[in-house]
């Protein structure tokens, strides 16, 4: 890896995530050095990652590279490594291209799409976890409104115009609120040819209602906008195959479609090397105590969404958001400072800022405490919020300048096939 040696302490985190960026971030000037691992060169505000799907940012909007940030350390590196296991007896991680000891090692992995089991839907589906995939996702979209303009056979038309989505979570709430944003306002006028009454987006969700997470006030308010945005809803419905386009459920919905996306669920991403009873079997995660410890390890840590801490008020663990991973991250840095200075580490309590969605144009959903409301306010906050938490100046001045000409003129500006979907790429490029 070409790092130098160094009497220091030397801390490595695995992951450029929120919980690892929040922890790098912290960590910079400290007395000690450190080492950053991701696979990729950039962080990424997951957040937005379904407007670079439907064409309302550029990816450059929301990712934001990582050597920018440990370049700010005297003793701080970055390194695009695939990490592969890490041997604690061994105090040494190994990735694809060398490896490196540690004295503390931060892991920070994150999540992945969580299929189930279900072979046919993870090969066949679309996913929307990294922005490749969101580059695909754009791109196959974009490639099937082309086909359906040009084809003769309204059944293909039909099949090519027909989204359909599993999982209302708050991702595929705003993915679906995001496509039918294009029906209305966008497509029409880039199509003028062509009939979008034809054209259908389907929200399967296997729970009662759609953000199952969030209160009932705020779903009751978000499937009104959905249906009145002319998306369909399909609650207490389970997804089981998606093969040859034709989507298969537990009830007596089938749908053809070119166009099927998955966001109905996410599993923790673990390094092979720790110990099987500190990872939990259901979701892969690593059990943590209050300090954010790895169960049977005193100098290895999980944070973010990967760690799984059971206190009395998150009995399940903390949700599988952006806010507890960077908490974690900043509470773990101000817990390695003490333990650098001999004290005591603090157990870390999570502060609920509360959940949102947005789901379209002056429509958005938000819990805050006993707080619930939805609409223009709503919406407003959450363009705020998310503007705040975006790393990176120049990234907050370009969604801003994307988003007031977006508002304006009722369009979106990324229309562009740069990187054509190939199906061929999916077990590359989905991972």
């Amino acid at each position: 890896m070409n790092i130098p040696f160094t009497n220091l302490p030397r801390l490595v985190v695995i992951g450029g995530g929120f919980a690892g960026v929040a922890m790098a971030r912290s960590m910079i000037k400290e007395n000690i050095q450190l080492v950053l691992l991701d696979r990729h060169n950039y962080h990424t505000f997951q957040p937005l990652l379904y407007q670079v799907s439907t064409s309302s940012l550029e990816p450059d909007s929301i990712a934001y590279p990582l050597r920018k940030i440990v370049k700010r350390g005297k003793n701080t590196f970055f390194r695009m490594a695939e990490v592969e296991s890490i041997d604690p007896d061994q105090k040494r991680v190994y990735t694809n291209i060398g490896d490196i000891s540690y004295d503390y090692l931060v892991i920070a992995t994150g999540a992945k799409t969580n299929f189930f089991g279900n072979t046919t839907i993870a090969t066949n589906a679309m996913r929307m976890k990294n922005l490749p995939q969101a580059l695909n996702l754009r791109s196959l979209m974009l490639e099937n409104l082309e086909q359906a303009v040009i084809t003769d056979d309204p059944e293909e038309r039909k099949e090519l115009l027909r989204f359909v989505l599993a999982g209302a979570g708050p991702t595929g709430v705003e993915l679906a609120g995001g496509i039918a944003e294009l029906k209305l306002n966008v497509l029409p006028k880039d199509y003028p040819d062509m009939d979008f009454d034809d054209m259908e987006i389907h929200l399967i969700e296997g729970a009662p209602r759609v953000l199952p997470p969030m209160s009932e006030h705020a779903s009751e308010k978000a499937s009104k906008f959905l249906k009145k945005m002319g998306v369909h809803i399909h609650t207490n419905t389970q997804v089981k195959q998606y093969e040859n386009n034709i989507v298969t459920t537990n009830t007596d919905l089938s749908l053809k479609t070119a166009t099927f996306i998955w966001s109905a669920g996410v599993t923790g991403a673990p390094v092979e090397g720790i110990k099987a009873e500190a990872i939990m079997s259901r979701g892969n995660r690593y059990y943590v105590n209050e300090c954010n410890q790895i169960e049977g390890y005193t100098n290895i840590f999980a944070i973010g969404d990967i760690a799984i801490m059971k206190t009395k008020e998150y009995p399940n663990g903390h949700p599988m958001v952006a806010q507890p991973a960077i908490q974690q991250g900043r509470h773990l840095a101000k817990n390695m400072k003490r333990h650098l200075k001999g004290k005591a580490m603090l157990p870390f309590k999570y502060f609920d800022k509360g959940s949102m969605a947005t789901i379209g144009r002056n429509k958005a959903v938000v819990d805050i405490g006993k707080l619930k409301f939805g609409g223009f306010f709503a919406w407003f906050i959450w363009m705020f919020i998310h503007l705040w938490f975006l790393v990176g100046f120049r990234n907050r001045f370009v969604t801003f300048f994307n988003w007031t000409y977006n508002y304006i003129n009722y369009d979106k500006a990324a229309r562009l096939i740069v990187r054509p979907f190939k199906s061929d790429a999916k077990s590359v490029e989905r991972v």
